[in-house]
């Protein structure tokens, strides 16, 4: 049977961090892997979620199975987080504890096969590697449209539009909640709400994949746009991860939340979802959202958290002051948000930059500026000019 298998490509990114450990120059710089890391160079555990972990340990007196449901009180402590205080949220939301936001994606993306088989995912590009994969192996159709035009790093905002005008009653449009990845480039408000529009006009689905709030603008202001959406729809599907925002990517800590047209159909989603998720992992990993449930419950932890997660967003935006303030041709990152930027280069120079001058980033042009520290600036500004990829 096996004899029958082809090779697969192995992962760039592996492959990536293999070539940054192996490299002995000193000066190398990491803007490959896409986690956060601290003046110190580390991804460090959190205050807070070591709080809750000696909690955890004191307390916790049983690791028998939550469910495929998972850790509900988890799911109902992040929603004002996510969803601020809305009645109609309250009313016809439902939520459930997903491995990692991946997992609510996949989970989502069978729910919508089992409830519309015929439904399209549309997929703004340049978007994750792993999005139209997860939809396609659910067995929905994937159409992409482009997103942003990386040479003149903006939104191509008449490409969505049209997009959107194009699609058909009941089509599913997959949006970032915000720090809009791997391009870190965000809708204004105003497009946002052109956009609102758009999905209740034509009847279409939102399906919003929020796994850095906290990490752009703030916790408010980062769901302000997810807020708007659900305030106008009918319904909605949401894919939520505290892998990012509380520092636990090993733990793959997420949540799916559905919005239904009304109460009774709540019941029909939760058990679609559950029925679901039992036949994928049957029960949901338990520590991560443990410690996140643990936090959210204590008002001295939840503080502790909130002000971890504002002096990491103010870290992330002072590498995009720094790296923006080296070069004018790279103004624009001090307006984007989130950790990642994706400057147009072909793969040769991306390489490139790797061989010649120890700055690592994707083969995309993608950038992870949480792992610069702002003395950076001025070298990786260097190694992009000798590449000709600024002025």
């Amino acid at each position: 049977m096996f004899d029958q298998l082809n090779n697969r490509p192995a992962d760039s990114l592996l492959a990536l961090i293999k070539a940054f450990q192996a490299d002995d120059r000193t000066g190398k710089i990491d803007l490959g892997v896409g986690v956060y890391r601290d003046a110190m160079g580390r991804t460090p555990v959190m205050r807070a979620v070591k709080a809750a972990e000696q909690f955890l340990l004191e307390t916790q007196d049983s690791k028998k199975y939550l469910g495929p449901e998972g850790d509900l009180q988890f799911v109902q402590l992040l929603k004002p987080i996510v969803f601020g205080k809305s009645p109609k949220v309250d009313r016809c939301l439902v939520g459930i504890q997903t491995p990692g936001g991946s997992g609510a994606l996949r989970l989502g993306a069978e729910l919508i096969q089992t409830a519309n088989p015929s439904a399209k995912v549309l997929l703004g590009t340049p978007s994750w590697p792993n999005h139209a994969p997860i939809f396609s192996s659910a067995r929905l159709a994937v159409t992409d449209y482009a997103f942003v035009d990386l040479t003149l790093q903006q939104v191509k905002f008449d490409s969505v539009v049209d997009a959107l005008s194009s699609a058909a009653e009941g089509d599913v449009v997959l949006l970032h909640g915000c720090c809009h990845n791997p391009t870190g480039i965000d809708f204004t408000i105003e497009q946002w709400r052109q956009i609102t529009e758009l999905l209740v006009a034509r009847r279409l689905v939102p399906f919003i994949d929020l796994a850095y709030q906290g990490l752009g603008d703030g916790l408010e202001q980062d769901a302000a746009p997810t807020r708007m959406i659900l305030d106008a729809v009918d319904e909605a599907l949401i894919a939520y991860s505290c892998d990012k925002n509380f520092g636990l990517y090993r733990e793959r800590v997420g949540a799916l939340y559905v919005m239904t047209r009304n109460n009774d159909d709540i019941g029909k989603a939760e058990s679609n979802m559950a029925a679901l998720a039992r036949v994928n992992w049957s029960m949901p990993p338990d520590h991560g959202a443990a410690v996140v449930r643990t936090i959210l419950e204590s008002p001295e932890m939840s503080a502790m958290w909130r002000a971890e997660l504002d002096e990491m967003c103010e870290r992330v935006n002072g590498n995009r002051a720094a790296l923006a303030a080296a070069a004018p041709d790279l103004a624009f990152i001090s307006r984007q948000r989130g950790l990642f930027s994706n400057l147009s280069m072909s793969r040769e120079t991306a390489a490139a930059l790797r061989a010649r001058h120890g700055v690592y980033m994707a083969d995309s042009g993608r950038m992870n500026l949480a792992g610069m520290q702002p003395t950076d600036a001025g070298a990786i500004v260097t190694a992009l000019r000798a590449e000709g990829c600024l002025k």
